[in-house]
């Protein structure tokens, strides 16, 4: 098993990236048929998207 990346141990560019492939699998997925769509899969892409802003956001506060 992989061992889990913090997001603070990751640049911006990084967090960026991560942000942009999320919302594609979002994307993806809500334009898939109704019964092949997977809940699990939005919602781990929503969770994804929100920790990277959080910590980007963080960041650009902090740095003030």
């Amino acid at each position: 098993m992989a061992k889990k990346v913090s997001l603070s141990d990751k640049s911006d560019q990084d967090l960026q990236t991560a942000v942009s492939e999320a919302r594609e699998v979002i994307r993806a997925e809500r334009f898939k048929d109704k019964q092949s769509r997977k809940a699990g899969t939005i919602r781990g892409a929503k969770l994804e998207v929100a920790r990277a802003l959080t910590e980007l956001s963080r960041r650009k506060v902090t740095a003030k």
